[in-house]
């Protein structure tokens, strides 16, 4: 794995993005950010499930003035995603927001933008140059590549937000296309010092859409590039949540909650071990502390390929195996396999 790029710290409320910081998970909320309580309730969800910073849609002036009373009930920094009108993330500035997410495409006008910033420095809020490639500004030269042209239109932002003296600059830039997006990143990288926020827009439904997601964002964290990560996916944002730091401890990168070891099954076990599989998982999404938990299907898997799990278990017929670091611990009968295992589970 190559080393982490350098980038400059910034700060979100009380998150630290960038410098040495961890790489920080993100998501979205999917509720109409007018309604306060439905929001509000799905930002503590996911601060439940360790998601670090929110973004909230701000379509209009009833919904910058929703961010103010949200605010007040929830631990997370907020971040206004703003399109078309640059007066709405002006209003969102008034009502408290942490972070502001601007897309070069829909903004416009150089004067809106020098407008927001000048406001935002004043407040000391960071701005987040969001790049889309369905969305982007008329291209200088029509005949480069949509990385390129991306890149362009990040840079253009930069630029003059630095002209400005403004210097609390985040920037991504999302493609649905996992190679453009790759491409894009690893050019802005070594242009610019800002910390970058990574991932695959528009990925699709959990199925597939966590694959194009991993492929992306790994290869991204594996080159050492991308300080904030969201999964966008067409689901409940917790899973969101979920994957991201799936793909953080896959990586090496961040410990967060439980790890499960589990062999894909084959025609040596002798008991279901895709629905005992399942059902631990179920069982550890309410551990919040890391722990690495094994659910094996024959003594060719385990406790052997899995002897440095905290906890686990190896099935045959009737009965397992209960195993610490690979030291057998004792034998446990198949009608209390999951609850004993998640009894030990929790001891630990």
């Amino acid at each position: 794995m190559n080393p982490r790029r350098v980038s400059k710290s910034i700060q979100i409320g009380n998150v630290t993005i960038g410098g040495n910081a961890p790489i920080v998970v993100q998501s979205m909320t999917k509720t109409d950010t007018r309604d306060i309580m439905s929001t509000t309730a799905q930002i503590r969800e996911l601060a439940n499930y360790g998601c670090e910073l929110v973004r909230v849609a701000v379509p209009d002036a009833e919904a910058t003035q929703a961010i103010k009373a949200i605010k007040k009930d929830i631990s997370l920094p907020i971040i206004a995603d703003i399109h078309f009108d640059y007066r709405l993330a002006l209003a969102a500035l008034e009502a408290g927001a942490d972070g502001l997410r601007l897309n070069p495409g829909n903004i416009g006008k150089p004067e809106k933008v020098s407008t927001i910033a000048r406001a935002a420095k004043e407040r000391g809020v960071p701005i987040r140059i969001g790049v889309n490639a369905g969305s982007l500004p008329k291209a200088e030269n029509p005949n480069s590549s949509p990385a390129q042209q991306m890149v362009d239109a990040a840079l253009k932002q930069v630029s003059l937000l630095e002209s400005l003296d403004f210097d609390l600059i985040k920037v991504s830039l999302k493609a649905f296309d996992v190679p453009t997006t790759i491409e894009a990143y690893k050019d802005i990288a070594k242009r610019i010092p800002y910390p970058l926020h990574i991932g695959i827009t528009e990925a699709g439904t959990p199925r597939t859409g966590i694959i194009r997601s991993t492929v992306g964002i790994s290869t991204l964290l594996y080159m050492g590039i991308g300080d904030t990560i969201r999964v966008s996916l067409t689901a409940h944002p917790r899973e969101e949540v979920i994957a991201a730091y799936e793909i953080l401890k896959s990586l090496n990168l961040r410990q967060h909650g439980p790890i499960l070891v589990s062999c894909p099954s084959c025609g040596r076990a002798e008991v279901d071990i895709i629905r005992l599989a399942e059902e631990v998982a179920k069982g550890l999404t309410k551990i919040n502390k890391p722990i690495k938990v094994a659910v094996m299907g024959c003594v060719v898997n385990g406790p052997g390929e899995a002897k440095d799990a905290d906890i686990g278990i190896a099935c045959g017929k009737g009965t397992a195996v209960l195993f610490k670091k690979g030291k057998k611990i004792k034998t446990i009968e198949e009608k209390d396999f999951v609850r004993v295992l998640m009894r030990e589970v929790e001891r630990f």
